[in-house]
């Protein structure tokens, strides 16, 4: 490592503090529609996964069942998504309607739209940049695969 380089601050505030900014602006988009970001991608992997058992959904979006039923209930209310019978009498499947289709298409308009105004603030080079970062980051603090040793 580099000597002469410190870095100042906190890694984790500063990415806390990037994040709320990119998200508040994802936000506000999605927000034009009536969803949320997290409303956007659930309803997202549903129609690419769907009809689906809540479980499996919850494993393909890594968050628990609760907060999987919890972020369910909303966009079943609006009748964008709706949880049916499954291959058995206790399993259920959850599927995206007519609606949700409709709505989903929508939100990917204004996603790319948030993701223009994006590259539009901070220049595509610096956007570019921004992924390879990260991406190189995530592989960098990802665990060791099964059966690897942690070095």
């Amino acid at each position: 490592m580099d000597t002469a380089v410190k870095p100042q601050g906190c890694t984790n505030l500063k990415l806390r503090q990037l994040m709320r900014r990119v998200a508040r602006h994802y936000d506000a988009e999605l927000g034009r529609i009536g969803l949320k970001t997290t409303q956007y991608s659930l309803l997202s992997y549903v129609v690419k996964l769907g009809p689906i058992r809540p479980v499996d959904l919850a494993r393909e979006m890594k968050v628990s069942a609760s907060t999987l039923t919890r972020n369910l209930r909303p966009l079943i209310d609006a009748g964008l998504l709706e949880l049916g019978p499954g291959a058995d009498a206790r399993s259920r499947l959850v599927s995206v309607t007519h609606a949700g289709r409709e709505k989903r298409q929508e939100a990917q308009r204004r996603w790319r739209v948030a993701q223009e105004g994006i590259n539009e603030t901070l220049g595509l080079r610096r956007v570019v940049a921004l992924h390879a970062l990260i991406d190189e980051a995530l592989e960098l603090l990802s665990p060791p695969a099964e059966g690897e040793a942690d070095e």
